[in-house]
């Protein structure tokens, strides 16, 4: 009863969001000698969760990232900053890019989709 109970309170909270194609264009994912250091948010990288750099987004802000190859997808949380002069529209940690199926080919083509809270 608790589960199901959990299940609809999930299915409710996904039901008041909006997404919204913001943007498209290559994705990369982070070295592993960033593992461990700060983002610019103040976080500590981890190659092992699913968070990502990008240029302007906010810090917290959540994203479906679509592998477009492949037709996979993933949320991210952005807690990092990619410099303006990247050629990529997100950086992703390891475990994003390994659910993207793109670790071998190291870049891939994405959208990104801001999920917004009504």
């Amino acid at each position: 009863m608790k589960n199901y109970l959990i299940a609809i309170c999930a299915l409710f909270l996904i039901s008041f969001t909006v997404q919204q194609v913001i943007e498209q264009g290559k994705a990369s994912y982070y070295s592993s000698k960033f593992e461990g250091r700060r983002t610019s948010s103040g976080d500590i990288f981890r190659q092992d969760s699913l968070t990502a750099a990008h240029k302007t987004l906010p810090f917290g802000t959540h994203v479906i990232v679509k592998n477009l190859s492949n037709d996979s997808s993933v949320i991210v949380k952005i807690n990092d900053r990619l410099s303006k002069s990247s050629p990529h529209v997100i950086d992703l940690s390891l475990k994003a890019a390994k659910k993207l199926n793109f670790v071998r080919q190291g870049i891939t083509t994405v959208t990104i989709e801001k999920i917004e809270q009504l």
